[in-house]
């Protein structure tokens, strides 16, 4: 059973967070008490369907000393138990941690790996596969850097995502991707296998990343190399080598200021992930076994062309449906990915 304690703290802050949004008396800490009301309201509602059924299930309770209720209170019962079984679950759904990071933007990065020309056409594969997944959820897909090869694969591609929920969907996805099929330029008909690794980062904010700008060089350069729409002539693509760590962010818009906001965007987004895996990384020695992690070294997934299989090796997830995947299809993958995290953190917290 949940704690009654726990139940009255949550709806006594709720209550509290809409007093004062009601009374407009929140002032410059408007934004950040707006979200945690908007996020306390559905663990509300879930925590207060739990209470009433409790309190439904007392009053039966008293009922069965009353000898003209009691045939009414048993036959009420057994319902009203299978149905706060159900709710409490919920609550502890509801009451699991959440990931802070969940509501934010993506930045999507894909480049291919082991398979020469048939990674780079994987690759530009997937990033079809979460710009369709990403139309279907009524996100904003924009492409930030892409570099394409000859044959219309890709060696690299940056891409934002944003929208309600971006971050909590698609977090699954960072990892090995391999596939298993006869690619186009092979005349003989035989199966290749090559891979493409993807990572999703949550999009940083200012808050999160200070950086000194002594920690940082910029450099102004010519675009080359294939990379269709996003390849210019003039000296106006950026490169930001961030010293401390190494990371190097290059953005060949046709605006060097714009290309100058895209690097150090990116660059952030990259620092932040870099944090959050430290801290993660402190939190659990076994973080590389956790879905979701968003360890880039990990295979996570096969797409076998030739049986139309997809299997997600993390959750021993097999789907005979890759047409429909490949079509941007992932919510029967992500919604069993999620599952499998809540269970796994229920378990963790002995729930």
């Amino acid at each position: 059973m949940i704690a009654p304690d726990k139940i009255a703290q949550l709806i006594d802050r709720f209550q509290f967070l809409e007093a004062k949004m009601a009374d407009g008396s929140v002032g410059s800490d408007i934004a950040k008490l707006g979200k945690e009301y908007a996020d306390l309201r559905p663990v509300v509602e879930t925590v207060t369907a739990y209470k009433a059924l409790v309190d439904q299930i007392a009053e039966a309770e008293a009922m069965l000393s009353d000898p003209e209720m009691k045939e009414l209170a048993e036959a009420e019962l057994p319902g009203l138990r299978a149905q706060v079984a159900a709710s409490e679950h919920d609550v502890q759904l509801a009451l699991l941690p959440k990931d802070a990071a969940d509501g934010r933007p993506a930045l999507l990065e894909i480049r291919p790996g082991t398979g020469g020309d048939e990674a780079g056409l994987f690759a530009a594969d997937l990033l079809r596969m979460y710009q369709r997944y990403a139309d279907a959820q009524g996100w904003r897909f924009e492409i930030l850097e892409e570099t394409q090869s000859e044959l219309g694969g890709i060696k690299e591609v940056v891409a934002r995502i944003a929208g309600e929920g971006v971050f909590a969907k698609m977090k699954y996805e960072s990892g090995v991707h391999r596939v298993q099929r006869v690619p186009e330029t092979e005349s003989g008909g035989r199966i290749h296998t090559s891979a493409a690794t993807v990572a999703v980062l949550p999009e940083a904010e200012d808050v999160d990343i200070e950086i000194n700008p002594a920690d940082i060089r910029i450099d102004t350069m010519r675009a080359s190399g294939s990379g269709g729409q996003h390849v210019n002539t003039t000296d106006s693509a950026v490169r930001i080598l961030h010293e401390p760590t190494g990371i190097i962010v290059v953005s060949s818009e046709k605006s060097q200021h714009r290309n100058r906001e895209i690097a150090m965007q990116v660059l952030k987004t990259r620092l932040f992930d870099l944090e959050r895996q430290r801290v993660d990384d402190e939190r659990s020695a076994d973080r590389k076994s956790q879905v979701g992690s968003g360890d880039r070294s990990e295979r996570i997934r096969t797409y076998n062309f030739p049986q139309g299989r997809m299997t997600d090796h993390r959750i021993n997830l097999t789907l005979y449906s890759l047409g429909q995947v490949m079509q941007g299809d992932l919510e029967e993958v992500v919604g069993a990915l999620q599952a499998d995290a809540q269970a796994t953190l229920l378990a963790e917290m002995g729930a």
